[in-house]
């Protein structure tokens, strides 16, 4: 490697390449403006809620007029960031933790969101960008408020659009629309900027050695021992509760600088987010500080007398892990992960990860991996590799051990077959995952076993499709996360033999017999997995019947909910007794409710007791006519018989129904001598025809927790709940953000429920159709009915904790980037 040294004028070509990304990134405001625009249009077209209607129309006019306020001052904000900067003390250790204000968390929280897609997609190109600009300005590091890093750049846009007036609910409307132009005019950006270096003459070509000089050259700063604000047992180790500390995270490797920055960079750092981690995000105090969802990665390493680049480090990254849901904590460090892979890849072998582009193994290598006759295959451990073949059922650890064994064997072949560095270094790593996925106990054997047999399909795609390893919702990785995710729960004698079992059997043989289809067929079979699953975990025994009383009690509360709110809005404008409207919102919009729950909405039965309710707000109102009186002479027998047969469908006890009886007899009485405005015929044909089809006017709008409790399954749908645990209290009010990670647990998932003192191990295995409803069930045959709010606020509290923090195959890519940085030359040998 030639040596180059751009001392002399570095600092100028530095200059000169920001100014010119400035300028670029500048041009895309006024599209992005106007896209912003486009999207507020549409959404003001769309239908939807009222309040959000509302809401809508809100950030429209608003933006209308504070647009170009926003662009002028992002402009400007831009272009003063290329003025040199003022130099600043660094904070120092002995200080007490920062609060930072909560606006502030927030624009951080959604500009780092953003670097994460851009930085998905313009990784390799930043990296090479960081790689050049740390050697013409002969530094370790960007600043922490360097404007190249996307997350820097962002974030001043972000702080412009608060300032101009504008909401941060206003931008979430059209984060989507500036989330894709933004990735797009980014990563073009970041393109020329490296092109115009390397027209400088730097580094034209970047090599894997010269990564590993530049790592091994790096000067290390000595700091404080991190103890002194970590305490011994965190100072190599900071966790948050349910999150893996740094101990289980790989060491830096080759190229990467040990001691306060792994792998170039900290995990959801800026050379991390490059393939999905957040730029800047360990950087206290600056501009590139990322806290809430992107403070997810782990916790930084620190070696023996070093502490990276920014003193305040340790107590800022402590911040962040504690300050948003392991959901989030976990889809960083997973893509954190996966960046690791593409940089590795990327770094030594030149591998690709353009989505669009699919590459052929060398010949050798292909006709090695072509898939052979089922009459040539060997079954692993005594399994057979089609359907055509007997397949002995040995799952025993010495049979899983042979697989392995057998596996390795296998990769070594392959590797030698292989004729460029790219093909050995896929052929190593897809391997790694798979050995750790047979090494993973808590799998059953069987799945264990059935699993190795995806690795040589999988190898094919992964060679064919380098977005494997690119990306986090490749349909192969859904596929294989999703089928460990719902075995973990079973031991070896549970799973043998199942459905389940069977399923995941299908699966992989599916995926065998069509070689050539590439990640088609594991969306296909990942599709019907998914709905096998939905059947699978509901037809199990008294799940089943679980499920069914669930469905209809979250129809029944959720209707009675909906039918109050509507008949409020009808009767809103109307002269009618207070006596009448309470017991029609508390009485009569639950026995609608029922009756539609079991008969159906436009049954004749439910029809009748509609139009009970107009006909009890016509007969309770003023009658200053005979004729009117007389009608209700004549009606109210029948009248009074209808409203106790709606309430003994309710359920309600005699002496209960006779309170109502008597309180509507009297209002009618009153309704005769009463002086007030009778209510016009008209509006009540309008109410009745509104009440017989109030399906078509209700909506979810004002929906809040459903009054729940074992008594009222029974009680209401005549059903045994001894088997049902209705969990109705315990956690604080949920936030935002634990209850959107609520509504993303994944059907067959299993968790530790802590429930009135007692622990159990539940899978998760049914929400309802409006989500309103959860249901988890134990081994022992235990249901648990969680409303949403509750279960967020059980996931808060700790009470609901998942017993899988991270994904399988992230699992199974940590441990082979563990084993790759303790042998490097393993991946390429």
């Amino acid at each position: 490697m030639v040596t180059q040294n751009f001392s002399a004028k570095g600092e100028q070509l530095a200059h000169e390449a920001r100014k010119r990304f400035v300028t670029e990134i500048g041009r895309s405001m006024a599209d992005l403006g106007s896209a912003v625009m486009d999207r507020y249009t549409e959404l003001m077209n769309e239908a939807a809620p009222s309040r959000e209607m509302q809401n809508r129309r809100d950030a429209w006019t608003a933006y209308q007029r504070e647009r170009k306020v926003w662009i002028d001052s992002t402009l400007g904000v831009w272009q003063e960031a290329l003025k040199p900067a003022v130099p600043k003390v660094k904070p120092t250790l002995s200080g007490a933790f920062e609060l930072v204000a909560t606006d502030v968390a927030d624009n951080k929280i959604i500009a780092s969101r953003l670097a994460l897609a851009v930085l998905d997609q313009a990784g390799s190109e930043w990296n090479d960008l960081l790689f050049r600009m740390r050697q013409v300005q002969n530094m370790q590091e960007l600043d922490s408020d360097d404007i190249l890093r996307p997350d820097v750049l962002l974030l001043f846009m972000l702080e412009r659009w608060v300032e101009a007036g504008l909401s941060r609910e206003a931008w979430h409307m059209v984060n989507e629309v500036a989330e894709k132009l933004l990735t797009l005019r980014l990563k073009q950006a970041y393109t020329n900027c490296n092109a115009f270096l390397i027209k400088q003459g730097v580094f034209p070509t970047i090599s894997y050695a010269d990564r590993i000089a530049r790592a091994a050259s790096a000067p290390v700063r000595p700091g404080p021992d991190p103890s002194a604000v970590l305490g011994k047992a965190s100072a190599a180790t900071t966790e948050a509760p349910g999150i893996q500390g740094a101990a289980a995270w790989p060491q830096p490797g080759p190229g990467q600088r040990r001691g306060g920055t792994p792998y170039s960079a900290r995990m959801g750092g800026q050379a991390q987010s490059g393939s999905g981690g957040a730029p800047g995000a360990a950087s206290s105090g600056s501009r590139g500080g990322t806290p809430g969802e992107a403070g997810g990665g782990p916790p930084t390493h620190y070696s023996e007398g070093s502490y990276g680049s920014d003193t305040t480090d340790a107590y800022e990254e402590t911040r962040m892990l504690t300050g948003t849901t392991p959901l989030a904590r976990a889809r960083i460090r997973a893509a954190g992960v996966v960046g690791q892979i593409k940089r590795l890849l990327g770094g030594s072998a030149g591998f690709e990860f353009a989505s669009t582009v699919n590459y052929s193994p060398s010949p050798a290598l292909a006709a090695a991996l072509a898939p052979r006759p089922a009459s040539a295959r060997t079954g692993t451990a005594g399994v057979a590799s089609s359907n055509s073949e007997t397949i002995l059922e040995d799952y025993s650890p010495a049979a899983v051990a042979k697989v392995s064994a057998d596996l390795r064997r296998q990769t070594t072949d392959l590797k030698a077959k292989a004729e460029t560095k790219s093909e050995k270094a896929v052929i190593e790593i897809v391997a790694l995952m798979f050995q750790a996925i047979l090494q993973e106990e808590r799998i059953p054997p069987a799945i264990r076993v059935w699993f190795a047999r995806l690795q040589m399909p999988v190898l094919r795609l992964a060679l064919a499709e380098p977005d494997f390893f690119g990306t986090l919702d490749h349909p192969a990785r859904q596929l294989i996360d999703r089928m460990g995710s719902c075995v973990l729960g079973f031991d070896a004698s549970g799973i043998q033999g199942s459905a389940l079992e069977t399923e995941i059997k299908r699966v992989v043989q599916v995926i065998e017999q069509y070689p050539e289809t590439g990640k088609r067929v594991y969306q296909l079979v990942y599709d019907e997995f998914q709905k096998f699953l939905g059947q699978f975990l509901t037809e199990r025994g008294s799940t089943q019947k679980v499920v069914g009383v669930a469905q209809q009690l979250e129809q029944k509360e959720t209707l009675t909910i909906q039918y109050t709110i509507e008949m409020r809005n009808m009767l809103k404008d109307m002269p009618v007794r207070e006596e009448i409207r309470q017991f029609l919102f508390k009485v009569w919009a639950e026995v609608l409710a029922v009756a539609a729950v079991r008969k159906g909405p436009q049954h004749e039965e439910t029809l009748g007791l509609k139009k009970l309710a107009s006909d009890l707000v016509w007969a309770a109102s003023a009658k200053p006519n005979r004729i009117d009186r007389a009608r209700v002479i004549r009606d109210l027998p029948s009248l009074l018989q209808k409203l106790r047969s709606g309430m003994t469908l309710l359920g309600l006890a005699t002496a209960e129904q006779e309170a109502h009886v008597k309180t509507v007899n009297d209002t009618l009485a009153d309704a005769f001598v009463s002086k007030a405005q009778a209510i016009p015929p008209e509006q009540i044909a309008v109410m009745a025809e509104r009440l017989a089809h109030l399906e078509d006017f209700v909506t979810d709008e004002g929906m809040g927790d459903l009054p729940l409790d074992a008594q009222s399954i029974e009680t209401m749908l005549g059903l045994d709940a001894s088997n049902i645990d209705v969990v109705t209290d315990g956690g604080s009010k949920p936030t935002a953000a634990m209850l959107s990670w609520a509504q993303q647990l994944q059907v067959g998932s299993w968790f530790t429920l802590d429930h009135n003192g007692r622990q159990a191990q539940v899978q998760f295995v049914w929400r309802s159709d409006r989500k309103h409803l959860n249901l988890f069930a134990s081994s022992d045959g235990r249901s648990y009915l969680i409303q949403a709010r509750r279960l967020a606020a059980y996931l808060q509290a700790g009470l609901l904790l998942p017993q899988e923090q991270e994904a399988l195959t992230v699992r199974a890519s940590r441990d082979a980037l563990v084993k790759l940085n303790a042998n490097p030359e393993r991946l390429l040998g």
